[in-house]
């Protein structure tokens, strides 16, 4: 079972649909917010990207819907192939699907023993158990720090590399078991995602991949079309503030001569969008959820 799509309204009213626009989401997953940017269209077209082959069993018989295999930091490359650039808006649902947390064998959630893997396209060579048993204590010890954000990244490197010299570390039970003494009391389950997250973002790259198609819709986006963006936790969701406001990373200020700001895109709201109590009590997966919109500027030379 896909998950039901997060703040579904919300993202449809940020594209701001045009019926003859052409659009892309470039996190398919179970289709819910394709199906939904589907029915808004008349002759318009709907790209979606998903590096997931399981994405593609819930593929969309329309012959105005494309549906690309491949991680969307490929998005400008692809979109020209097929003929869809520029396009009108794009919508981004950053994370991990309830599908994929739901499959046990691809080590995703916390809930399940099984092979640490931890990959979204199972055709990449990386694994979190490569991660795990081959990196070097420095490495793990970035990792913990900058994708986990957990204060005791040093001891948490220092600990794994002590227990892989006993033998190799292969599923989630033997991580959960080894890390255990570093969880709060009453905390576990929030421990234990971060360690995920930390991983997770590491074996797909996904905070470079998150970089990467963001700077590629400032020239994908037509003036005046929006930029939608889910995420999840703190890391993503920096990325998409910064960018949106100042069309870099580091949240750095450009103005011209005259003191207006540069930037290829505007934020409609000024503060990030986050699910209805009612929404949180019916999918928990709303909980941490923070949507960001931004329109494309028109060029001024």
């Amino acid at each position: 079972m896909y998950h039901k799509p997060v703040m579904l309204s919300e993202c449809l009213d940020g594209l701001a649909i045009k019926p003859e626009g052409t659009y892309v989401d470039v996190t398919f997953g179970g289709g819910g917010h394709a199906r939904a940017i589907l029915e808004q269209l008349t002759t318009g077209r709907l790209v979606g990207f998903d590096q997931d082959a399981d994405a593609l069993l819930n593929s969309i018989d329309d012959s105005r819907f494309t549906l690309i295999n491949q991680n969307f930091r490929f998005l400008t490359n692809f979109l020209r192939f097929f003929k869809a650039f520029p396009v009108d808006g794009i919508l981004a649902d950053l994370g991990v699907s309830s599908h994929q947390l739901d499959q046990a064998e691809r080590g995703f959630s916390t809930r399940f023993d099984a092979d640490l893997d931890l990959r979204m396209d199972r055709k990449s060579n990386l694994t979190a158990k490569e991660v795990i048993n081959r990196y070097p204590t420095e490495d793990l010890i970035k990792i913990m720090r900058e994708y986990g954000e957990l204060p005791n990244a040093y001891r948490i490197a220092l600990k794994l590399t002590e227990a892989r010299g006993a033998g190799a570390i292969n599923t989630t039970a033997q991580l959960k078991e080894i890390l255990q003494p570093f969880a709060e009391r009453g905390k576990e389950n929030k421990f234990f995602a971060r360690i995920f997250q930390a991983l997770r973002i590491e074996v797909n790259g996904e905070l470079d991949a998150l970089k990467e198609m963001l700077l590629q819709t400032t020239k994908t986006i037509k003036p005046g079309g929006r930029l939608v963006v889910m995420s999840y936790h703190s890391l993503e969701d920096r990325l998409v503030k910064n960018f949106m406001k100042t069309g870099n990373f580091e949240g750095t200020v450009n103005k011209d001569f005259f003191g207006n700001l540069h930037a290829p895109f505007k934020p409609i709201t000024r503060k990030p969008t986050i699910a209805t109590e009612e929404e949180v009590l019916e999918n928990n997966r709303a909980r941490s959820a923070k949507l960001r919109i931004a329109e494309r500027n028109h060029d001024e030379d």
